[in-house]
């Protein structure tokens, strides 16, 4: 029990710590939305008009990278100050506007908001200003003294309305409070100036010593854990886009009934046509700047990580690598929006590109989905699984990524002419719609391997044959897209982020894919080769040896190939081994070794008339011996006769020789 309390504090600070840093995101998404242009201002309220928002833009990252703890005792100070400040203006609109005996009030709605009895009136607002009192005194701790001092200088105002001070009297009064209150507030955040100060310097401290120890790299990531900066930007786009949509709601509703047409032909207030416009004008101000292109990535992060969650539990998968679709789906949507220009669009045009990027970004999840399925059904396949409920959940995903995109396509190419972007996502779909035949292909040959029991020689052939033939069209699709992208850059829209995803796309999808299946090609190439070079045994040589495959573990019905080691496997198992190792499964000796001829040895010169050959009694002792058997004695030394005899003569060749040697010795000494 106290462990789940625990837990459910934790997560509720969690949650306060999130909701108090998105008014930060707010105030720097106003700041970069706010134009502000007088043409007679001049270069200096130019300048300060920028200094302002660099400061407020500065002043509000300051609070959003606060700890948690700072960021409260912020918002403490924050708040106490708002309560104050409302305090002073309900007694200052008290004093001069308010009447006790003819009070009727109405807000913009119609409802009524203040009673007509003078007496009740004034009761309501000494209970506001109660309130507001007991939360001053609380947010900021203050002892008896000041606590009364503060409840007076809030009452004083109204007691001014009951006892019928004159007007300037009155006004006289709420000024004292109101400079009373502005005084304290000044003298506490005076106070906590210093904490402020160390706060922030904590905060400066901690992440320049986090720099140098840990990199930049460990800094973000850290730093973007810490300030939970995902759930900010979500939190900020659903409050911005709830807010706009109650405002959008209400001047819908405003303009309706000023309208002079009759009510019944106009519909209900949530017609298809009124619902349609404000989701399209929700849509465009939701992507209307970079933090809300941000907050939309972050919503796509989250609907992607439990759709992916979703599919890893229908298929039964429980690989990590898989649960990465929250991380890919947003970051390729900003990517999109980012290549495109989607922020700086006007409305129209930023609906429909935003419309296409979704399209495309719909595809690549996908094609996400289909590399988390696949390794589940050829580990299915491999197995042979007979429980036909592990099979059908990924049969039934394969199904529908095959049928998606072909629905996809017809309805795009029914909707839109033929441009970059449809020919983009067609391709796409048409590479899926290959992945996918390809995968479950490879699928039914390793079933009927199962089904049938017995070694199938030709199967290692059939599934490289199916995916090579796959890999090649998607390279071609690769080579295809990379000229669509050059098209779309040099004749539409070209940018530096479109050539950068350009030249990554190069790299990774054409490159890297033709020389790993060029590698490919050559390993099999390879082990081919060895194998044919290997002596193959059957018939009775075969039945001779009273043995399995070391490799498969199945008996060798047909014949088998005999490694140098005299170790006998199937044909089709040695070359899978082959494709990774070059040596025995058994003995690790190697299994094909290149015969190369042996280089000539060199002439050697006549000996001396009178002199006998070096190996003694007139036996000439081969060259490569003598090597190396000099080569293996790295300890030979030799003393100055030796060295005269072994140079072949005297003169300054040999003094120099000599010199030379003895300077050797000497520094090796």
């Amino acid at each position: 029990m106290a462990a789940t309390q625990a837990r459910l504090s934790q997560r509720a600070l969690a949650g306060l710590d999130v909701a108090l840093r998105v008014p930060c995101v707010f105030i720097i998404d106003g700041i970069f939305n706010s134009y502000y242009d007088s043409p007679g201002s001049g270069w200096g309220g130019t300048a300060g008009r920028t200094l302002l928002r660099v400061l407020g833009v500065l002043a509000a990252c300051v609070v959003l990278l606060l700890s948690q703890k700072a960021l409260f005792k912020f918002y403490t100070l924050f708040l106490a100050v708002v309560v104050g400040a409302a305090g002073v203006l309900i007694n200052y609109h008290a004093t001069a506007h308010l009447d006790l005996y003819s009070a009727y009030y109405k807000t913009a709605l119609g409802f009524r908001l203040l009673p007509r009895s003078g007496l009740t009136l004034w009761l309501g607002v000494a209970a506001v200003q109660m309130a507001l009192g007991v939360g001053y005194i609380f947010l900021l701790k203050l002892h008896s003294v000041l606590a009364a001092l503060v409840v007076v200088a809030l009452m004083a105002p109204l007691w001014g309305l009951v006892v019928e001070l004159p007007g300037e009297a009155r006004q006289l009064v709420a000024l004292g409070s109101g400079l009373l209150l502005a005084l304290h507030m000044a003298g506490c955040l005076a106070l906590r100036l210093p904490c402020c100060y160390y706060s922030c310097r904590y905060v400066y401290l901690l992440l320049r010593h986090m720099y140098r120890i840990y990199g930049l790299q460990l800094l973000l990531e850290d730093t973007w854990k810490r300030i939970r900066l995902p759930h900010v930007l979500r939190l900020f786009w659903l409050t911005r886009l709830a807010a706009q949509a109650l405002i959008l709601l209400y001047v819908v509703q405003a303009v309706r009934k000023e309208d002079t047409a009759p009510a019944d032909a106009q519909g209900g207030l949530l017609s298809g046509e009124v619902v349609w416009e404000v989701t399209s004008n929700l849509i465009i101000s939701g992507c209307d700047s970079t933090l809300t292109v941000l907050g939309m990535s972050a919503v796509i992060s989250s609907l992607a990580h439990y759709l992916g969650l979703c599919i890893l539990l229908f298929i039964g998968s429980t690989e990590e690598e898989d649960k990465r679709l929250g991380f890919v789906a947003p970051v390729l949507f900003f990517i999109l929006a980012l290549q495109t220009g989607l922020s700086s669009l006007e409305p129209d045009e930023r609906l429909v590109r935003l419309s296409r990027n979704m399209c495309l970004l719909l595809t690549a999840i996908l094609h996400f989905i289909h590399g988390m399925t696949e390794p589940v059904l050829m580990s299915l396949s491999a197995s042979h699984t007979p429980s036909y409920r592990r099979h059908l959940p990924v049969l039934l995903v394969s199904l529908a990524l095959f049928l998606l995109p072909v629905v996809l396509s017809y309805f795009l190419w029914n909707q839109y002419v033929l441009n970059t972007w449809l020919f983009a996502v067609t391709a796409f779909c048409v590479e899926l719609c290959l992945k996918v035949l390809v995968s479950v292909t490879v699928y039914l040959l390793f079933m009927v391997d199962g089904v049938y029991g017995a070694l199938w020689e030709k199967l290692d052939d059939y599934v490289y044959g199916v995916r090579s033939t796959g890999s090649v069209l998607e390279f071609l699709f690769g080579v295809v897209m990379f000229a669509n992208g050059a098209y779309t850059m040099v004749f539409e829209a070209g940018s530096k982020i479109r050539a950068c995803m350009m030249c990554l796309h190069a790299y990774f999808n054409i490159y890297l894919q033709a020389r790993n299946g060029w590698r490919t090609f050559v390993h099999r190439r390879s082990a081919a080769q060895k194998i044919n070079s290997l002596p193959e045994a059957s018939g009775a040589a075969l039945r001779a040896v009273q043995d399995v495959c070391a490799i498969c573990y199945q008996e060798f019905s047909g014949s088998a190939r005999v490694t140098p080691c005299r170790h006998y496997f199937h044909a089709p198992c040695l070359r899978k081994w082959l494709y990774i190792q070059d040596s025995c499964p058994m003995c690790h000796q190697r299994v094909y070794v290149e015969e190369r001829p042996a280089p000539p040895a060199p002439p050697q010169a006549p000996p001396p008339p009178g002199e006998e050959p070096a190996g003694g009694g007139g036996a000439e002792q081969p060259a490569a011996a003598q090597q190396e058997e000099i080569g293996d004695n790295d300890s030979i030394e030799y003393d100055e006769e030796e060295w005269g005899a072994r140079s072949g003569g005297g003169g300054a060749a040999q003094e120099e020789q000599e010199e030379q040697y003895l300077d050797e010795q000497e520094e090796s000494d």
